[in-house]
């Protein structure tokens, strides 16, 4: 292996120099930082980043800390980050918790421990409290999700917006009998999500008929149950909002498994805008979330921060907003005096088409 002795040795200096060239050391000149760079890359180099992090150094890994990248949410992140991170030479490195937070708690360990640049974190519902005290100790970021003990700084979407619009254009098309499936409220973005259901309810007919299933917000199969269990009800909801992608994938799945009719049956507003959901049945009426937009930002705030000496810690947060996307799975309600109408008007048409 080479090693900087061997880079000194050719260029005749001091190994202590070469060690200051390739750290970008300011006492170091421009041409001797090019010619160590030249030789290193000549002869192979490559920087032993354990003995530079035993010796307190950080690495140029940033710790992305999410529940499941198979949320298409965390994936997308994921890859924006690592995009943004690529430009000021950090790499991203991946951990996923699914939600359990003494994994989580593993994780954090593993990535202070190796000296990380910093960690951005989609945290569990309640964080473990090493996991905060270690936390605390490095640069950090929230994201998507925000618990008070791991400070200010927070990158998110206004979930109760989201809701709130999803639940309104039901509202507004004469919807009395409404369900939401979604995410419990032990955590921040489940809690944000119903009160923005109810709150585009309340004053409105539609808040005593409202039925809610909460839930695990990961979970396609509790999506599946759910609207099983709404359909089987005496008088089952006309529409349905949903609070999370993988719960309307679930529900997406068993309605065209159980040949509901959609909107004719029941009318349907989605989380999320993945790219299928807009071949689904008739086409998916959702919330759109800018979450690349998002992640790219949060990237590019946390990379000014980092090279920030010290790093400020002022409290800063970001909240992009939702936007609704009508397509062809929701339909204004017909009212009970619009059926009666069309009722009479298909008798008068028998009628007069039988009279000789």
């Amino acid at each position: 292996m080479v090693t900087i002795k061997d880079i000194a040795r050719r260029l005749e200096v001091s190994a202590s120099t070469v060690g200051r060239a390739l750290s970008d050391d300011p006492r170091i000149s421009a041409a001797m930082k090019q010619k160590v760079a030249e030789v290193a890359n000549e002869l192979g180099y490559v920087a032993n980043r354990a003995a530079r992090m035993m010796r307190g150094a950080s690495s140029n890994l940033v710790g992305l800390v999410v529940p499941d990248i198979r949320n298409s949410f965390y994936s997308t992140i994921a890859h924006a980050l690592s995009k943004c991170l690529e430009s000021a030479d950090l790499q991203l490195t991946l951990s996923e918790t699914d939600d359990d937070r003494l994994v989580e708690l593993r994780h954090i360990r593993e990535l202070t421990s190796v000296n990380v640049a910093g960690i951005i974190i989609v945290p569990t519902a309640r964080p473990h409290p090493e996991s905060v005290r270690l936390l605390k100790m490095t640069p950090r970021i929230q994201l998507l999700r925000r618990h008070a003990a791991l400070g200010e700084h927070w990158f998110g979407i206004d979930d109760a917006q989201a809701l709130f619009q999803a639940t309104r254009h039901l509202v507004e098309l004469g919807h009395q009998r409404i369900a939401y499936i979604g995410g419990t409220t032990d955590l921040p973005t489940g809690a944000a999500r119903l009160q923005g259901f109810q709150n585009a309810l309340a004053g409105s007919k539609a808040a005593t008929h409202a039925r809610e299933e909460l839930g695990a917000p990961a979970s396609t199969d509790f999506g599946r149950d759910a609207i099983r269990r709404l359909l089987a009800l005496r008088t089952p909801p006309t529409a349905v909002v949903l609070g999370s992608v993988q719960n309307t994938q679930g529900v997406l799945e068993e309605l065209l498994a159980s040949g509901v009719r959609v909107p004719e049956q029941l009318s349907v507003v989605g989380f999320g805008d993945e790219l299928g959901f807009r071949w689904w049945g008739p086409g998916l009426t959702t919330v759109s979330l800018p979450v690349s937009e998002l992640a790219t930002a949060c990237g590019l705030w946390f990379i000014h921060q980092l090279k920030q000496k010290p790093a400020s810690a002022a409290p800063y947060s970001a909240v992009s907003p939702p936007t609704l996307v009508v397509r062809g799975s929701t339909r204004a309600l017909e009212s009970a005096s619009t059926k009666r109408g069309q009722a009479r008007l298909l008798a008068d048409q028998a009628s007069t088409s039988s009279t000789p």
